[in-house]
């Protein structure tokens, strides 16, 4: 285990935030030293890669990340493969592996920064698919040392959510997380300009779907690492079909997504931009001039600055469509 004397909070804003401490584990046993040691003391706080944070200032207690890795085939057969994978597996390298070895499932959500604990905590999903789907179980430790396994009907996943984001949950950490993945070849085609782009390659294959989305990714959203962003910033919101229909009369170009026969996803992106915010900035804060559902730290802005850039949006969202967008990134 590590005690950093260098308690700088990795996040992916690239906001210059500290923690009182800074604890990393690698294994189980680690973990459960600390808590048997009383190290982790109130307020605690569990993070991934801080690509879902948004620190508002310094955290005035102990921050913990784990560095649990590996990836391990627990079964298989000629149609399914079940693998288990430490929580602190960097997201894409994970996927990366499964695209290597003829894996299907997670190839869509390939290029999504993070770590695979935190993947199962915030249910993650791009191009019409939501990771959920591919979990089959997810293992914890809370801050008692009592162990659990959670199946997936316990983790009580829906839109970008799960038990695990409960305010009670926070004393679980998750450990390892199980995927069943498929063998067989299948693909997840129909969403965004995923078609369009696959016609420039003469066949499709797992490994060049992920890089066709890896290429769509790349178009749209800026590299955390020069420019400081979380990704997608806000939810897409889902409303009744009535309160769709009304929209569509007046905005008849609207995109959509059907849920089901009474509830229907509208892009937050295009929302925000039928506001006119795209490119538009707050001082050292903005909206990402290629994709608005993206705000960006344009260099030395505060937790403070994307907070006050993201209430303006979301009035202008509010004002003009009468839909609260609620923010995907977590504030601390």
């Amino acid at each position: 285990m590590i005690e950093h004397e260098m308690r700088k909070i990795p996040n992916t804003f690239g906001l210059d935030v500290e923690a009182a401490v800074f604890l990393e584990y690698s294994s189980v046993e680690e973990l459960e030293k600390l808590i048997a040691a009383g190290r982790i003391t109130s307020p605690y706080l569990h993070i991934g890669g801080g690509s879902n944070l948004l620190f508002t200032g310094n955290y005035e207690g102990v921050i913990l990340h784990s560095r649990i890795g590996g990836i391990e085939v627990t079964a298989e057969d000629e149609e399914k493969v079940s693998v288990r994978v430490g929580a602190g597996v960097v997201w894409d390298d994970f996927v990366g592996y499964c695209a290597d070895r003829g894996w299907y499932g997670v190839e869509n959500l390939s290029l999504i920064p993070g770590e695979v604990g935190a993947s199962a905590v915030q249910n993650i999903g791009a191009y019409g698919v939501e990771v959920k789907d591919l979990i089959s179980f997810v293992e914890t430790v809370n801050i008692q040392g009592v162990k659990h396994v959670y199946q997936t009907d316990e983790c009580d996943y829906s839109y970008r959510s799960s038990v695990f984001k409960r305010p009670e949950m926070k004393q679980v950490f998750v450990t390892y997380v199980g995927f069943s993945l498929s063998k067989k070849e299948s693909y997840t085609l129909d969403y965004g300009t995923i078609r369009q782009e696959l016609e420039k390659y003469p066949k499709v294959d797992l490994k060049t779907l992920r890089q066709v989305i890896i290429d769509i990714r790349e178009s749209k959203l800026p590299d955390p690492k020069v420019l400081g962003n979380a990704g997608s910033f806000f939810m897409n919101p889902v409303v009744a079909r009535e309160v769709f229909e009304a929209l569509r009369e007046q905005y008849p170009q609207m995109p959509f997504y059907e849920i089901s026969a009474d509830r229907i996803k509208i892009p937050a992106g295009w929302m925000i931009d039928q506001c006119g915010w795209k490119g538009k900035s707050l001082g050292p804060a903005a909206v990402h001039d290629k994709q608005a559902l993206v705000l960006v730290n344009r260099g030395g802005a505060t937790g403070a600055d994307i907070v006050a850039l993201s209430d303006a949006v979301r009035a202008s969202v509010r004002d003009k469509f009468g839909i609260d967008i609620h923010p995907e990134v977590n504030f601390i």
